[in-house]
């Protein structure tokens, strides 16, 4: 079986040598391919076609392999341009912010020349299911600051009062805190609707919906929803005309006796505040 295989390699070693030989003295004798080239020509014309298309496949891959990495570099640069934008709008807002911030501070100091007032930053909120206070940068070795004096915001919401001065730092309760209570007038001072009394004051159970009660309400005030609660200047203790919030809901009491409301605080987001007036002195109107 060995003999036959080498034989019969050895005959098809020859049968391509003599083709080849064949094919050489074809073309230098008579300056052309032959009959054998033809033919062998012939036979692999497919095969050269096929690898014709398949390297023109290969170069069309190649292509669209460079553009997809070209449109994605283009991608990136865009998305890039993009973030750029978006930061520079966001600073857009933010010094817009900043700006109309300034520009109410400016206004609520123009607005309240009489009051002596001076300026602090909250640098913590400090609540839970009895208290709703925050922290002021203030205290008795850098202001003159002392207990019971108003904190507003510089757009006159009333926002609390001073419960206790620090060194540096003071406690402020808010106007939710169960501590809290003022003299107000319904509708605005000087408004038809403001005539008589009524106190807004925080409450357990409103608290832990941002909510506090209006209570103690004079017979002839007009009370209604969206009506607008500002303090009164009554008792001295808060100067007259700071907004504090908003009635939500008018009740009677259990006993079939007065009346009750419930007031959502002007800024019902706090928490968000940063900047706030501490109102040392102000013109008493009684």
């Amino acid at each position: 079986m060995k003999a036959l295989i080498t034989k019969r390699s050895i005959i098809i070693a020859s049968a391509a040598l003599l083709i080849a030989i064949i094919s050489i003295v074809s073309v230098n004798v008579f300056n052309s391919a032959g009959p054998v080239t033809g033919v062998a020509n012939t036979i692999t014309r497919p095969v050269r076609a096929l690898a014709s298309e398949v390297a023109r496949a290969f170069g069309n891959i190649y292509a669209a392999m460079y553009r997809y990495e070209e449109l994605e570099r283009r991608n990136e640069e865009l998305l890039r341009t993009v973030a750029r934008h978006e930061a520079d709008a966001r600073d857009t807002v933010a010094l817009v912010e900043e700006n109309d911030q300034l520009r109410a501070m400016l206004d609520f100091r123009e607005r309240h020349a009489g009051y002596d007032q001076e300026m602090a930053t909250i640098i913590d909120w400090t609540s839970d299911n009895w208290s709703h206070t925050f922290i002021i940068n203030r205290g008795y070795t850098n202001s003159d600051i002392t207990r019971g004096m108003p904190v507003a915001t510089e757009y006159g919401v009333l926002i609390g009062q001073i419960s206790s001065v620090g060194a540096t730092q003071s406690t402020v309760i808010t106007v939710l805190d169960t501590t809290f209570s003022a003299a107000i007038f319904v509708g605005g001072v000087g408004d038809d609707d403001s005539d008589g009394t009524a106190t807004a004051r925080g409450d357990f159970t409103q608290m832990r919906s941002g909510l506090l009660t209006l209570d103690y309400i004079d017979d002839d005030i007009v009370v209604n929803p969206g009506s607008t609660v500002v303090t009164s200047g009554h008792g001295a203790v808060f100067p007259p005309g700071l907004t504090i919030g908003e009635v939500v809901a008018v009740y009677t009491h259990a006993s079939g006796i007065g009346r009750y409301a419930t007031v959502r605080p002007m800024r019902d987001n706090m928490e968000t505040i940063q900047t706030v007036f501490v109102i040392k002195d102000f013109e008493n109107p009684e």
